[in-house]
């Protein structure tokens, strides 16, 4: 089974593409792919899954597996998925347990074992599709602010860039949410962060306790607090312990649907999706991952 790469020479730690490419033989691949612009690396899955392709290997950062999985779709049960990770933060491979240097993820990639991984549909004012982290409100503001241009820049400091970048359009949304068509919950919100995965910007613990193969998306709703309050609740998701406070609102579910006052811009995995009214739904084991041997 011989693997289509997807590479994206921009990604941040890509390096050399010529010396890359070489590392890349060893898969045999059927094709490498180069990516130039946005939408190349999903364009490139959807004619890698209609080429009957049955092992696609994405060589980039989060936002070129972003393209990938919404190029496979639901067709992800029927083809096996590597990661190389290339990017600025490589967040959903630190949930893989994936290693940083190359050589030794391709020796993973050679392996093909895999894992059943949770596929997350999102309705928004399109449809799209997620395998880490969607984020909501001041979140959604800061990746507005996330340009490749930042990331070039500034390299892992870029998230923090552009949260400071993003402070003077901090507010608090009015937002009804409701988890599996049964609880409901109005509360005025800073941020909400529906995660499958469990980091963002570079390995931020945002959802400390998720797990990508369980069925179930963790929800964590940040509610507007004094600037004191805040200020210590940023120490703590640093440190992956905001879960335990209850300055927190934290639920699990499989769909979720949000409305907020304002329009609370949504971004997965990076990209911008649009405003809320936002329904998400998990697709449980829908992707077949090649993951490290236990």
């Amino acid at each position: 089974m011989k693997p289509c790469v997807i590479l994206n020479p921009s990604a941040g730690s890509a390096g050399e593409v010529d010396e890359l490419i070489a590392q890349l033989e060893r898969l045999r691949p059927e094709a490498v792919r180069l990516t130039r612009r946005r939408g190349d690396a999903e364009k490139f899955a959807r004619e890698a899954v209609r080429a009957k392709c049955a092992y696609i290997v994405t060589a980039g950062g989060d936002g070129t597996l972003n393209e990938v999985v919404n190029g496979v779709g639901q067709n992800g049960d029927k083809i096996h998925l590597g990661l190389i990770p290339l990017g600025t933060g490589n967040d959903f491979a630190r949930s893989l347990q994936l290693p940083a240097k190359i050589e030794e993820n391709i020796d993973i990639l050679l392996s093909k074992k895999t894992r059943r991984i949770d596929l997350v549909r999102v309705r928004s004012r399109r449809v799209r599709y997620f395998v880490n982290v969607s984020a909501g409100g001041f979140s959604g503001e800061v990746d507005e602010k996330l340009t490749p241009e930042v990331k070039r820049a500034w390299g892992p400091l870029a998230y923090l860039r552009s949260a400071a970048a993003a402070l003077p359009r901090l507010q608090s949304y009015r937002t009804e949410i409701v988890l599996n068509e049964k609880e409901q919950l109005s509360l005025d919100l800073y941020n909400v962060v529906i995660g499958n995965g469990r980091f963002v910007a570079g390995g931020l613990p945002i959802a400390p306790e998720a797990d990508p193969g369980d069925g179930l998306l963790d929800v964590i709703l940040i509610p507007n607090h004094p600037t004191p309050k805040m200020a210590l609740l940023a120490a703590e998701i640093l440190l992956g312990k905001h879960l335990s406070d209850d300055a927190v609102v934290f639920r699990r579910a499989r769909r979720i649907a949000i409305r907020a006052r304002p329009g609370m811009s949504f971004n997965v995995d990076g990209e911008a999706i649009g405003k809320a009214p936002a329904v998400f739904q998990i697709l449980p084991r829908a992707l077949r991952f090649v993951v490290p041997k236990q």
